[in-house]
């Protein structure tokens, strides 16, 4: 079955190997991914995360590192192994790649500093292929608060998304780049979620009724972005599948706690309950995390997942929808609402 079904992997990180100089063709290191190992999981289409940590805010080098990982991916992966990797900037194109036995490449701006506050560079960016921008990552920024900092008193908030942050998912909507709320504080959410004339995915968020952590979706949020038509693809992190140990927890990333295959099952199984078998998906964030759950430690191990799935009572249609089915409709739905606005007199 895992070669049948196409496996859409909304979030991953090994970008920032791949930028210092990692081989993605080679075994040699430390990362979660390469390409023998996503051959090995079935990986269908990869969404590679173009990250750009906060510390480049300062000094406004945030453009510059997001087109340094912009490249990593086009010049790196994709231009160094044309025979596994081809770059798709549509539904459409993701299908094609699958048909050819080749893996789908995309690129997802993680942190919306990365724009600069300037719509012209969220414009440059969908040219050169990126197809979502989360909206924050564990900062905020200057147009949306950030989950990661909520509760931080010295850090300016904005109770929400500004009205410049509103006009960047709207010009967001126009170009057809998925808008992602992944690490978002909650208001921001639910702003993002009224300003949006398309459908929303959270890249790689898990469920807060299941791990409290501010990272995480609730219940409420789960239901009105399925409502929505939206998906919210589950994160692989330990501590965003279970609730991790007491102490200071900012964002779920100070303490571990170790997950396992099951936790990431439970969450799946959360999330179809709340929102639907057509809202829910997989953003692992494999290279981005330091902890990844027992049973699930790379990229190469998602036939177990499918074989928990199986053993868990979903059928093979449900596993379509959840590997890939549910997000080729996000897109196909984002691509048709930006040719409807760009229709527009």
């Amino acid at each position: 079955m895992q070669k049948q079904v196409l496996l859409i992997d909304t979030h991953n990180d090994v970008t920032s190997f791949t930028v210092e100089g990692f081989d993605i063709g080679s075994r040699a290191g430390k990362t979660m991914t390469d390409i023998a190992r996503l051959r090995a999981g079935g990986v269908g289409a990869q969404f590679f995360a173009v990250y750009v940590d906060k510390k480049f805010v300062e000094g406004n080098h945030s453009a510059h590192r997001t087109l340094d990982m912009i490249d990593t991916v086009r010049h790196d992966i994709i231009d160094r192994y044309p025979k596994d990797f081809s770059l798709a900037l549509t539904a459409a194109d993701i299908e094609r790649a699958h048909r050819e036995g080749r893996i789908a490449a995309l690129l997802g701006i993680e942190g919306g500093h990365a724009i600069e506050d300037d719509l012209r560079l969220l414009r440059d960016y969908y040219l050169l292929g990126v197809r979502y921008m989360t909206l924050t990552h564990t900062n905020t920024n200057s147009w949306a608060d950030s989950s990661g900092d909520i509760s931080d008193a010295t850090v300016k908030h904005h109770n929400g998304l500004t009205d410049f942050g509103k006009s960047v998912v709207k010009e967001m909507n126009r170009l057809g780049m998925m808008v992602d709320i992944s690490h978002v504080a909650d208001r921001t959410f639910w702003d993002a979620l009224e300003t949006s004339s398309a459908p929303l995915i959270a890249s790689h968020s898990s469920c807060r009724a299941l791990a409290n952590v501010p990272r995480n979706m609730t219940d409420e949020m789960i239901a009105a972005l399925a409502k929505k038509g939206g998906v919210i693809q589950i994160n692989f992190y330990c501590n965003f599948l279970v609730a991790p140990p007491p102490g200071k927890v900012a964002d779920g990333e100070d303490k571990l706690s170790k997950a396992t295959l099951a936790d990431v099952v439970a969450h799946i199984d959360h999330a179809v309950r709340i929102g639907g078998i057509d809202h829910v998906g997989i953003g692992s964030d494999f290279d981005g995390i330091p902890c990844a759950p027992k049973g699930l430690e790379d990229v190469s191990r998602f036939p177990e997942l499918t074989r928990a799935l199986l053993e868990k009572g979903y059928s093979e249609e449900d596993i379509r929808k959840i590997y890939g089915g549910n997000l080729l409709r996000v897109m196909r739905a984002v691509e048709a609402e930006s040719r409807r606005l760009q229709a527009k007199p």
